[in-house]
């Protein structure tokens, strides 16, 4: 990365996945829901083509649905299919898409390397009551 000319778009994309990604399989079924827009998924099958298990599946779509990124398909208990929030959330995720699929390594050791969702929780939680103080 020394050498190479990194665009703001890229920059915007890389910020997306620290502040928003909290796996790969979290990215993957994003992923995979965006590309096959509007076909609705269902939890069997999303964990079938991620290879994870359906409560796995069910837990990945519960923490995508709840930052508006995927949704859950009305009148279903478990079909889910892309929901973008704005036309450019929209575009940072087809920029994600191809990012990713050139930068798979780069993006994944991103994902692995920053603290998981639960550990930040913790440290949001402490730092609020740091502050009350």
């Amino acid at each position: 990365m020394a050498n190479e000319i990194v665009t703001q778009e890229d920059r915007e994309v890389y910020q997306f996945v620290l502040d928003e990604i909290d796996s790969v399989p979290h990215l993957e079924a994003l992923l995979l829901l965006w590309n096959s827009r509007p076909q609705p998924w269902t939890l069997d099958n999303i964990a079938k083509r991620l290879y994870v298990a359906s409560s796995t599946a069910e837990m990945l779509m519960q923490d995508l649905s709840r930052q508006g990124l995927v949704t859950m398909i009305p009148g279903s208990t478990e079909q889910y299919g892309y929901g973008p929030q704005s036309e450019e959330k929209d575009q940072l995720i087809s920029r994600l898409d191809a990012l990713y699929r050139r930068e798979v390594v780069r993006i994944s050791t991103m994902i692995h390397s920053k603290p998981s969702s639960r550990v930040r929780d913790f440290a949001r939680a402490f730092r609020f009551t740091k502050e009350r103080e």
